[in-house]
């Protein structure tokens, strides 16, 4: 789930995201979101990269995979949405 919460921050949220404000938005560890980006970056869903003012700031980058699995997941999303055996429709 922290890993689904960080993708979806970075990818709905405009940026620029660091560690730092991913902990401090996520309420999560800084460790615990270094972690999930190793995940995420070994996919190629996000890139961290250095700042070029501040060596010590990370940014954490949208990557075209990562927008490209964003979409397909919210197609997925909103065409299961009316299935009436997987959707919102079950609960009506």
């Amino acid at each position: 789930m922290r890993q689904w919460a960080i993708l979806l921050t970075v990818y709905l949220y405009p940026g620029p995201h660091t560690v730092r404000a991913l902990a401090r938005e996520l309420n999560v560890p800084k460790p615990a979101i270094s972690r999930a980006l190793d995940a995420l970056s070994i996919l190629g869903l996000v890139r961290r990269v250095r700042n070029d003012q501040d060596r010590r700031i990370v940014n954490v980058q949208r990557t075209p995979e990562g927008s490209v699995f964003v979409d397909d997941f919210t197609r997925l999303v909103t065409e299961r949405s009316n299935d009436p055996v997987l959707g919102a429709a079950v609960y009506a």
